[in-house]
């Protein structure tokens, strides 16, 4: 088939990759002069299924009014005349609950996983590099009460059998050697030893070329404009550089997603958060993260890439703003400073910010949608290069009418309800791996 990806972040490359392989003729359009230029580019360097779960939580109402009156707080929210922003918000805290927690967790899991693996397999089939470490996640506690509550995650991960360990301070040393530079801040930590690292830009660029090795054209500063609808079908998209038509068409534009299916009659609840970024070089090796440590209290992440640190968190809802704003810079440096302050020279770090597409529960929405050619591949919000490979193979798959390794339950735009037509479901796709779904009508 001949088939049209929308957006060229890492979502999008690994969906056009996956389609190459399975024998389709793929061209992706973007408005970027390269692939990987926005979301992508600065991102905290994350692989991490072990620690993907929903942000809405039992409990997290309340963190939230404690985190808005810290001083380096982790979230931070502007509130604007916009109904979108509001009713995502409102779904989120309908989500802030045991039960629900618990299922969304075990989605996102399941495709962070399987994601993981796909990475894996990747590296093997390709010898792709971009300054990856396999050497685990270690969630730092501060407080006692961080390290008791841990428990509920370590429940879910022993559902889905992902390996983790409950650490001592010395444990944490152990895993993190420069932590005992600051020996007496932590009280102990999660580690979850099959989570990696890696430069998610460096990682599209190259997959990127590599697609293009198997065939795919990459349209890059093309602005998309609308699709064109005809009866239960996507036609074409009307771009900067005239209509394009296709057979099929994958939809990866991140935040801007529902900006674009809005024209079409399609609403899915997914919200662009900001998250900002610092990107350090390296003084003192010895005095620098090994692999990821996760700062709980500031909820930023502090990842080695190469010879430099990467340093990402802080969740700002504000709509489409792109501003940076030196207080978030200071929380980042706040962070690393204050668990590795021998590592880098803050001084020269770049300042970077980027939104992500949130869901209300965390999971991202994939797959079909009420047109039978026209399918998703976006909402992943922090752990879009977590779940970048898993949701591009699985996309394939079901795009090529092939059945995904992984079950499918909860991963469709269908789970928000009936405020959208029905969708069209592949012949032969099954949900949760077990009964066959029959396509709907729309």
């Amino acid at each position: 088939m001949k088939i049209i990806v929308l957006g060229s972040g890492v979502i999008g490359t690994t969906s056009a990759y996956y389609l190459a392989k399975a024998g389709h003729e793929v061209t992706v359009i973007d408005r970027q002069p390269e692939a990987g230029l926005e979301t992508s580019f600065a991102n905290a360097g994350e692989v991490s299924p072990g620690y993907a779960a929903p942000w809405a939580g039992p409990g997290v109402p309340m963190k939230a009014v404690k985190w808005l009156l810290m001083q380096h707080s982790p979230l931070v929210v502007r509130p604007a005349l916009d109904p979108q922003m509001w009713r995502w918000m409102f779904q989120m805290l309908a989500n802030c609950n045991q039960k629900s927690y618990e299922t969304n967790k075990g989605r996102m899991v399941r495709l962070a996983e399987y994601s993981r693996d796909c990475l894996v397999q990747l590296r093997l089939d390709t010898g792709i590099a971009y300054d990856e470490r396999s050497q685990g996640t270690l969630q730092l506690f501060r407080t006692q009460k961080q390290l008791d509550g841990a428990a509920a995650d370590t429940a879910v991960l022993e559902r889905y059998q992902v390996l983790y360990s409950v650490l001592d301070p010395k444990g944490c040393e152990a895993a993190e050697p420069a932590l005992a530079n600051v020996r007496g801040k932590f009280v102990g930590g999660l580690q979850l030893p099959g989570d990696e690292t890696g430069d998610c830009f460096k990682f599209t660029q190259r997959l990127a070329k590599m697609a293009e090795g198997l065939g795919v054209t990459f349209r890059q500063g093309v602005d998309i404009v609308r699709l064109v609808v005809n009866g239960d079908r996507i036609a074409g998209v009307v771009t900067s550089k005239g209509e394009l038509k296709a057979d099929a068409f994958v939809l990866a534009l991140g935040s801007y997603s529902p900006l674009l299916l809005r024209q079409v009659g399609i609403r899915i609840p997914v919200y662009p958060v900001k998250g900002y970024s610092i990107t350090i070089p390296i003084v003192d090796a010895k005095g620098a993260p090994e692999s990821t440590v996760m700062d709980e209290t500031f909820k930023v992440a502090i990842t080695r890439l190469g010879e430099r640190i990467r340093v990402g968190g802080t969740a700002e809802i504000a709509g489409y703003d792109l501003s940076l704003r030196q207080a978030r810079r200071d929380t980042l440096e706040h962070s690393v400073n204050d668990l590795f302050p021998m590592a880098g020279d803050t001084s020269k770090a770049e300042f970077w910010c980027g939104l992500r597409p949130m869901t209300p529960d965390g999971t991202p929405v994939m797959g079909p949608t009420p047109f039978s050619n026209l399918f998703l591949n976006t909402g992943h919000g922090t752990l879009g290069w977590t779940m970048a490979c898993g949701s591009g193979r699985v996309l394939a798959d079901l795009v090529s009418g092939r059945q995904p390794e992984i079950g499918l339950e909860g991963l469709f735009m269908d789970r928000y309800g009936r405020s959208n037509k029905p969708i069209f479901v592949p012949q032969g796709a099954t949900v949760g791996g077990q009964a066959p779904v029959v396509p709907s009508a729309a």
